[in-house]
């Protein structure tokens, strides 16, 4: 039951995670950056192992709250990381975040070929949404936080459960 109550969570929050982000790049017309578009990944997993934990309780559900711990871990990295970003406390570790660079003497056409193929929002651009002082990536990080603590939460008290039926 709790496997399934926390697959359940885990579902809706992975959705709306990536939910929130499709709804700020496609109706609101946000460009995301590189490292937006990384942040994406771990909510992605998230969300397929709440499927699996709901529809397949037991030792399946267990586990995969379980391999949820380190995506959410991971998506609170890569937040505070694009967080830092964002602070101009460091500078992106993705290529992709900065500025090409061009050769001194370099031709037009060879300036033009290393342009990349779509203009990438930089990743030091914060995006704020919903009239809150604090970004999308702040407000993913905290989301992650948060279901990190529930879905320890969850697997401490599966595991008591498993130790008392035995």
């Amino acid at each position: 039951m709790i496997a399934r109550l926390t697959g359940g969570l885990m579902f809706l929050a992975g959705m709306a995670a990536i939910g929130i982000a499709w709804w700020a790049e496609h109706v609101l017309g946000y460009a995301p950056c590189e490292l937006c578009l990384i942040e994406r990944a771990p909510w992605r997993f998230i969300a397929f192992l709440g499927v699996l934990a709901l529809l397949i309780p037991g030792t399946v559900g267990f586990w995969a709250t379980v391999l949820a711990l380190p995506a959410l871990a991971a998506a609170v990295m890569l937040a505070g990381v694009h967080n830092g970003v964002e602070q101009k406390w460091w500078e992106s570790p993705l290529p992709a975040c900065h500025a090409p660079v061009f050769r001194a003497g370099a031709s037009f056409h060879d300036r033009m070929a290393s342009m990349p193929l779509r203009p990438a929002k930089p990743c030091d651009d914060p995006t704020y949404i919903f009239n809150l002082p604090v970004s999308m990536t702040v407000l993913g990080g905290i989301a992650a936080a948060i279901l990190f603590i529930i879905v320890s939460y969850s697997v401490v008290l599966q595991a008591r459960q498993w130790r008392a039926a035995r």
